[in-house]
Formats: C-alpha cells, sequence, structure tokens
C-alpha cells in the first residue's frame, strides 16, 4: 500500500493494478501516455502551454514524446519547447530495477530561450558523452564564468522539486519502497541530499571532499590557480568545488556514486554544512 498520505495505488482503467513499469507498458499508448504525462511539472506545462490531453500536436515531430515499450521496464519523456528544436527543454529517463525499485536514471530540465554553452561536444565538434571522450574548455569556461554546473549546456528552470515529488508519489503509487540514482557530478549528490537521500555508496568520499576542501586539506592546497577551475574561494560552494572536481583536483575519479531514497522519508545528510549561498 501507498506510504504517502492520500496516495493510492495505480490501477489501470479496467481496475488492474499496476506494480511496475512493464504492467503500464502493456497498457494501451493513450492510457500509457495519460499515466506517464502526470510526471511532467505542471509549471512546465504552463510554460509550454500544453495540456496533457494534447500530447502530440505536431503528430510529425511532437512536443512531447513518451517512449515506453511493451515488454521492458522503461520509460523515457523527452519534451521540446518547439517542434523542430533539437535541445530538450526535458528529458527524463526512469526504470524499475529487479529489487522493485525505481531508478531516476536521468533529468534534465532547462531552460530552452537561455544561451546554450557547448559543453557536450569536443573542441572538434564530436559528442563527448559527459566529458568521457573529450572536454570543450573555452565552451566550460563561459558556461562556469555564467553560473552554470560541470555539464549543463543551459541554465536550468528550478523544476526539479516539483519533478521529483511527482517521481516519488509514482513510486508510491506502485507499491515501490525505494527510489535509487547515481548523481553524474558532485553538485548532483548535494541536491540530491537536499531532497531526502542517502548513499549506498559514496558517503565515505563525500566527507572526504568536504573534509579536504578545508583549509589545510589537499583539494584546497591545490585550488592554486593552475587552472581556471581551481581558483581559491572555490571551496566554498558547491559550484565551485565541483568545477574543480569535474577538472580532475581529486586523486580519484567522480564514479561510483550511488545514493537511495525510502518513499516518505528524508535522510537528513547534509556533507556540505557549511557551504556559501550561491
Amino acid at each position: 500500500m501507498p506510504k504517502l498520505p492520500g496516495n493510492r495505488p495505480l490501477t489501470s482503467s479496467s481496475g488492474f493494478p499496476l506494480t511496475s513499469l512493464s504492467a503500464v507498458n502493456r497498457l494501451q499508448l493513450h492510457e500509457k501516455e495519460s499515466i506517464y504525462s502526470k510526471l511532467l511539472p505542471t509549471r512546465l506545462l504552463n510554460l509550454l502551454r500544453i495540456t496533457p490531453d494534447n500530447l502530440s500536436a505536431h503528430p510529425d515531430k511532437p512536443l512531447i514524446q513518451i517512449v515506453a515499450p511493451e515488454g521492458l521496464n522503461f520509460v523515457r519523456i523527452n519534451v521540446r519547447a518547439r517542434h523542430n528544436d533539437s535541445d530538450s527543454v526535458f528529458f527524463a529517463e526512469l526504470t524499475d530495477t529487479q529489487f522493485h525499485q525505481m531508478e531516476l536514471a536521468f533529468c534534465i530540465i532547462c531552460d530552452p530561450d537561455a544561451p546554450r554553452f557547448a559543453v557536450d561536444v569536443t573542441e572538434a565538434g564530436a559528442v563527448n558523452y559527459f566529458t568521457s571522450h573529450g572536454r570543450n574548455l573555452p565552451e566550460e569556461l563561459r558556461a562556469m564564468q555564467a553560473g552554470l554546473f560541470p555539464n549543463q549546456t543551459r541554465r536550468g528552470l528550478q523544476m526539479f522539486n516539483e519533478f521529483f515529488q511527482l517521481v516519488e508519489q509514482f513510486t508510491d503509487s506502485l507499491g515501490m519502497e525505494m527510489i535509487v540514482a547515481e548523481p553524474l557530478t558532485y553538485d548532483n549528490a548535494i541536491r540530491y541530499e537536499k531532497y531526502g537521500f542517502d548513499y549506498l555508496t559514496g558517503l565515505r568520499l563525500m566527507l572526504e571532499i568536504n573534509r579536504e576542501f578545508q583549509p589545510g586539506g589537499k583539494l584546497f592546497e591545490r585550488l592554486d590557480g593552475s587552472t581556471p577551475f581551481r581558483q581559491q574561494g572555490m571551496e566554498r560552494t558547491v559550484r565551485g568545488r565541483s568545477w574543480a572536481i569535474h577538472d580532475g583536483i581529486m586523486d580519484e575519479p567522480w564514479d561510483g556514486i550511488q545514493i537511495y531514497k525510502m518513499i516518505g522519508v528524508h535522510a537528513g545528510l547534509n556533507t556540505f554544512p557549511n557551504r556559501y549561498s550561491e
């Protein structure tokens, strides 16, 4: 049974209980779209002037695309502000695990009208897959100076809070008790802490990062101005630390951080308690 107050078990239009993404994906297209469209923040729909019952306003290249193949246990929701845009304003992917948990695999929510920074490609123009195939240092510098975090191509819309509440309600309605995720950057991990996540793996590293960014710590000492991403004072903010870590300031790569949230429970973690507001 659902744990969140006022939440109800999810059922199909015929009353059949739905307890997994696979079960939802077996439904007819219109019913699947109706269920998954409820994961879209209301403010996003209002911003784009879209109604949940009009998901295919442009049949040739729809504003909202929901990919939920029958027989598979994932859903991908892709929203473009304009039907001919190459970039998404909203992109999310959910999958359920073999342990009956919901995995928030990916989420992007960005301002389609904000300046774009080509941090997602190398300086030669090739896709860099979150810098695993090279970086674009000039664009990264421009993005950092504009106040963005690593891997951000555009400024965000500050809608993740609303989206995550919808994800938690949806997960709860399926009878699942846990949401898992893997933060791609340091700032993502700190952000997830705010929403009540704990660590399956990585808590030791997060505490070590905070300790070593204190005066006298090895990461603090490495903020020596040797690159634009390693300037004194960057230890004081989540953004500054995240860019320094993105620049390879640590002895080990940022990898293998796994987090989880129990439905209706806030873990209360804060591994960077004395940060400056940004």
